[in-house]
C-alpha cells in the first residue's frame, strides 16, 4: 500500500461529518511535524482548524483543504460501511475519500517526498486545513485568514485541493469562483377565505409577475472567463395546508451565482426596483456567501498545468464553474488561487470513491508544483 493511500485510509476512517474534526488534523500535525513544519492549532467555536508553516520566507506557497465531510446519507444503500475505507476495482470507496480526504493524503505525501528531497528549497510551505468547509464556513478558513493578515503574513499561491477533474485526472483545474448571493423574501398579504378574496389579499397573486421578472431578468452576458449570472429561486413557500384558506404571506429564497460582470449592490438594487413595482409589502434580507475571484495564466496555473502533463499528459482546461469554496476567503488577500484534485464524479454521493493510482498521481503533481515554483531561482 503506497504511503498516499494508506495516509486516505486512515483520514476516511475518521468519521469527521462537519464540523467534527474526529482527529485527522492531529494525524496532518504528526505527519508535517516530522517533517519540519511548526504546527499551530487555530478552533474557533465548534470548528478545528490548523495552519502549518515550514520556512519564512517568500513565496508562501499554501495547500488548502477541509477535513470534514458531508452526512453519509441512507447507510443502506452504500455497498460498505462509508467510515470504513474499502478497495474494490482499483478504486478507494469510503465518505471523504474524493472530498477530499484523497486529496489531503496526496498533499502530505507529496510535502514529504518534495521536502526530504529539497530541504533548503527556497520560500515556504503551508498547510491550511479546516473542519468547516462543508458546513456554513464561517469559522473555518475564512478566520484562519484574518488571523494570517492580521499579523503580516500572506500567501503568494493557494492550491486548494477540491475535486475539479470531470473525466479524467487534471483534464480541468479551477482558477476561479463565481459569486454567491442569496436573498430570502416574505412577501405580506392577508389571509382571508379562498370564497370571499375581496376580503383578503393573495401574496402570490401579488407577487407573480415580480417572481417572474427576477427569473426572466437578464443580469450580465459573462464574460471570457465567467458564464452569465444566474438567479435560481431555490425554496418557495406559502398556505396552511387547508384549501379554503388564502394565505397570509409567501415565502421565497432565491441565490445568485454571478460573475465578475457583477457587483453585490447592483444585483439588490435591481432586485429592489423589480420588487418594488410590484406594489406589495416585502421583507428581504440578504447573505453574501463570497465575491467572484479569477486567477489568470501566471506562476501558479502555468506551474500546475506544467507539472499535470508531466505526470498525465493532459492538457488542463481552466474553468470557473460550480459551487464556491474556500478558495474564496484567500483571493481576496492577494494571492493566486487554484484548485486541484481527483475526479468529482461521485462527491456527495452514495458509494463516494476515488482511484487507487489516481491518488499517487495526485501527490506526483502536487510535487511537481512545489518543484515549479520553489526550486527555481
Amino acid at each position: 500500500m503506497s504511503p498516499t493511500l494508506a495516509l486516505a485510509s486512515e483520514l476516511i476512517r475518521r468519521p469527521s461529518v462537519t464540523p467534527d474534526d474526529q482527529g485527522c488534523q492531529k494525524l496532518i500535525a504528526e505527519h508535517l511535524t516530522a517533517s519540519g513544519f511548526q504546527i499551530e492549532f487555530m478552533p474557533c467555536g465548534e470548528v478545528t482548524n490548523l495552519w502549518a508553516r515550514r520556512g519564512d520566507a517568500a513565496p508562501l506557497l499554501c495547500f488548502a483543504g477541509h477535513t470534514d465531510v458531508v452526512p453519509t446519507g441512507p447507510l443502506a444503500q452504500w455497498i460498505s460501511d462509508p467510515f470504513v475505507p474499502t478497495i474494490r476495482d482499483g478504486l478507494l470507496f469510503g465518505r471523504g475519500a474524493a472530498d477530499m480526504k484523497g486529496s489531503i493524503a496526496a498533499m502530505i505525501t507529496a510535502a514529504e517526498t518534495f521536502v526530504a528531497a529539497q530541504p533548503d528549497h527556497r520560500g515556504s510551505l503551508a498547510f491550511l486545513i479546516t473542519s468547516d468547509e462543508e458546513g456554513p464556513s464561517i469559522d473555518g478558513t475564512v478566520k484562519v485568514v484574518e488571523r494570517l493578515m492580521q499579523r503580516g503574513e500572506r500567501i503568494d499561491y493557494a492550491l486548494v485541493g477540491e475535486p475539479s477533474s470531470r473525466e479524467q485526472l487534471g483534464d480541468t483545474i479551477k482558477n476561479g469562483r463565481r459569486g454567491s448571493l442569496t436573498g430570502t423574501l416574505k412577501i405580506h398579504g392577508k389571509q382571508g377565505h379562498v370564497a370571499y378574496p375581496h376580503l383578503a389579499l393573495n401574496p402570490f397573486h401579488a407577487s407573480a409577475s415580480a417572481l417572474a421578472a427576477l427569473c426572466a431578468e437578464v443580469w450580465d452576458h459573462g464574460n471570457e472567463h465567467f458564464p452569465p449570472t444566474s438567479l435560481q429561486i431555490a425554496n418557495l413557500h406559502m398556505g396552511t395546508g387547508a384549501d379554503n384558506v388564502i394565505p397570509g404571506h409567501l415565502e421565497a429564497q432565491f441565490n445568485l451565482r454571478f460573475s465578475t460582470e457583477q457587483t453585490p449592490e447592483r444585483i439588490q438594487a435591481r432586485v429592489a426596483e423589480i420588487l418594488d413595482a410590484g406594489g406589495f409589502r416585502y421583507d428581504l434580507r440578504w447573505r453574501l456567501s463570497g465575491h467572484p475571484f479569477l486567477t489568470p495564466a501566471g506562476e501558479l496555473v502555468d506551474a500546475a498545468r506544467a507539472a499535470i502533463h508531466a505526470v498525465t499528459g493532459v492538457e488542463t482546461q481552466l474553468s470557473t464553474s460550480g459551487g464556491t469554496s474556500d478558495g474564496r476567503f484567500i483571493a481576496p488577500t492577494g494571492a493566486q488561487v487554484v484548485e486541484l484534485g481527483p475526479l468529482n464524479a461521485t462527491i456527495h454521493q452514495i458509494d463516494e470513491c476515488v482511484g487507487v493510482a489516481e491518488l499517487d498521481q495526485l501527490a506526483e503533481i502536487y510535487q511537481g508544483v512545489m518543484q515549479r515554483l520553489l526550486t527555481q531561482s
